[in-house]
């Protein structure tokens, strides 16, 4: 049974950096394409990035470009999000997702971890 589980999140001054690792276990991480999605309070759930299973190639949402980053270890069953300039608009659930393909949609992910909160004071 595949399991998705994140950690790293928590509570950050606006400016800072912070990273992110979903932990993913239950099956063969490399066949997996992997997402991160969140939800800020009141909003509906966004894609934020995505990677294919070797790691040569993302996509991150153009709003969060050149400020977020993703990648993964397949030799440590990870993926990562590495956030940059954080402000309080970045407040949100923090998601990641495990599919057979390379989406920027959730319904193309089969597997999803719990979420993590990342809070970004100003």
């Amino acid at each position: 049974q595949v399991q998705l589980v994140e950690s790293g999140a928590g509570l950050v001054q606006a400016g800072n950096s912070l990273t992110l690792s979903c932990v993913f276990s239950g099956r063969a991480f490399s066949v997996y394409y992997m997402g991160w999605f969140r939800q800020a309070p009141g909003k509906e759930r966004e894609f934020v990035a995505a990677i294919t299973r070797t790691g040569g190639k993302t996509v991150v949402t153009d709003s969060l470009q050149g400020r977020f980053t993703i990648s993964r270890d397949n030799a440590e069953n990870t993926v990562y999000l590495q956030m940059k300039k954080l402000t309080p608009e970045d407040t949100a659930v923090y998601t990641c997702a495990a599919g057979l393909v390379l989406s920027t949609q959730s319904r193309d992910y089969q597997y999803w971890g719990p979420g993590t909160q990342v809070t970004v004071s100003s």
